[in-house]
């Protein structure tokens, strides 16, 4: 099977059915593990990228937070939220099949705080002059959290 076939079909698919144009499947073996196309719009969960629902879906078939030994194919390069979780879960590969300088003369995803183009350098800039607002209340009882799961997870 051609997984980068399977990818583009998957992500048509998804926009002919409402969805956005974007999909993931992940494999282990030369054997599709889990599929997804983004389910953003049918969802309304902003979160609902496809390589994020494809990361958790595997991760539970699999029993485990690392797929070391599976490769993803995405349909487009991942946004920061799916960069991070692709790193988190640290496959053996990333396959991307376009990048978004590529398709924007179809399709842009530009939010409040977020625009493709911009958003990378914005984890750059000190917390105080990032677009989205954030404030840090400090709460030394929130480091027991930490402190309680260090005792718990002595090695």
């Amino acid at each position: 099977m051609n997984f980068a076939e399977r990818t583009i079909e998957l992500a048509k698919e998804n926009v002919r059915n409402g969805g956005r144009p974007f999909a993931c499947v992940i494999v282990q073996n030369g054997e599709i593990v889990v599929e997804s196309p983004n389910l953003v719009a049918q969802t309304h969960d902003p979160t609902a990228h496809a390589e994020i629902l494809a990361v958790r879906a595997a991760c539970m078939k699999l029993q485990t937070e690392h797929l070391t030994e599976c490769e993803i194919y995405v349909l487009a390069s991942p946004c920061p939220m799916c960069l991070g979780s692709l790193y988190y879960c640290s496959p053996k590969k990333v396959i991307y099949l376009t990048t978004r300088e590529e398709y924007a003369e179809y399709y842009t995803d530009d939010r409040k705080y977020f625009e493709l183009q911009t958003f990378y350098d914005e984890y750059t800039k000190p917390v105080e002059q990032r677009r989205l607002p954030m404030v840090k209340e400090h709460r030394q009882d929130a480091l027991e959290v930490y402190a309680l799961w260090k005792e718990l997870n002595k090695q």
